[in-house]
């Protein structure tokens, strides 16, 4: 939530500043980026640390569960900064013409995570810090691949010192488009706790089935925010350019493809709960709670689709 704070509050002043041919400044806010997301990232992984059990137990870990948890979560707040960085400059290439590459560099960090998880976890039986381990240097490489694309002009912006802007207002303007994005995952986050908490007061199979059923209703939600992130810099650089009639036109489209996507998703796992349950984890307890945790998801899937452009 914090790095899509920086990264897409960043790439829709981007692609509207090159609309309006606006390159110096579409310059500056990539110089922003990087202090921004230094700073946030250090801060907010330094911060977390020191308070780790605490939020660990408010995010719903047990007794049981919350060795478990303090061991990945320990590796992933000390990469966190590059998480940051990683985010928010994935965001500004995609918004200044390079989706591919953009792409690229996401298959890169889950190709790479992939391979190392086993690796890490069985091979060198590090357990589940191996699987964090694998996270964070999957994510190290993708971002030295970002950073070697803005460093040596293989994207219309670059990264140079000169290019930072020593204008407040602009540090301010990033963080104020970005907000509705924090907002929105950053509630998603504290509704994940709460549920979480709730679920504890029955068992751990029923947090187990609760986080099973979010990951799943999350894979559908990220499609729909794929959409989304495609939808943003052709909206940014025609609502720059002045095109407000396109600018509707990608909204619509992007509206309807993302509503149409949620309803087929809802459809088939509504067909299927079990079967989806039962890929996660093989326990009756977790199927049965975790059955009903995603019909109850699938109801409101439909209405994904339109909320998360508006």
């Amino acid at each position: 939530a914090f790095g899509s704070l920086v990264g897409v509050g960043a790439a829709t002043l981007v692609s509207m500043r090159l609309g309006q041919r606006d390159y110096q400044t579409a310059q500056n806010i990539l110089g922003n980026v990087v202090v921004l997301n230094l700073i946030i990232g250090l801060a907010f992984g330094f911060t977390t640390l020191l308070l780790l059990d605490p939020i660990l137990y408010f995010f719903g870990a047990s007794e049981a569960t919350i060795g478990y948890a303090r061991d990945y979560m320990s590796i992933i707040l000390m990469g966190n900064v590059i998480t940051h960085m990683y985010l928010g400059l994935n965001s500004v290439l995609r918004a200044s013409g390079h989706p591919r590459k953009s792409m690229y560099a996401t298959i890169y960090t889950v190709v790479i995570n992939a391979a190392l998880d086993p690796l890490f976890i069985f091979v060198f039986d590090m357990g589940i810090a191996g699987a964090a381990l694998a996270t964070a240097l999957s994510q190290l490489v993708s971002f030295c691949i970002l950073a070697w694309l803005f460093l040596h002009g293989r994207s219309i912006v670059r990264v140079h010192v000169r290019c930072i802007s020593k204008r407040p207002g602009l540090y301010g303007e990033i963080l104020l488009v970005g907000f509705p994005t924090i907002c929105r995952q950053g509630f998603a986050s504290l509704s994940s706790a709460l549920l979480n908490n709730a679920a504890a007061v029955y068992s751990d199979a029923a947090v187990a089935a609760v986080t099973i059923s979010n990951k799943v209703y999350l894979l559908v939600r990220s499609i729909v925010i794929g959409i989304g992130q495609g939808f943003q810099p052709v909206a940014g650089y025609n609502f720059g350019a002045g095109d407000k009639k396109r600018t509707r036109q990608a909204f619509w489209f992007s509206v309807l493809l993302g509503t149409a996507v949620c309803i087929v998703c809802a459809a088939v796992i509504s067909l299927f709960p079990d079967e989806i349950m039962h890929f996660f984890r093989d326990d009756a307890e977790v199927t049965r709670i975790g059955r009903q945790a995603l019909l109850y998801a699938c109801a409101v899937m439909p209405l994904m689709g339109y909320s998360t452009y508006v």
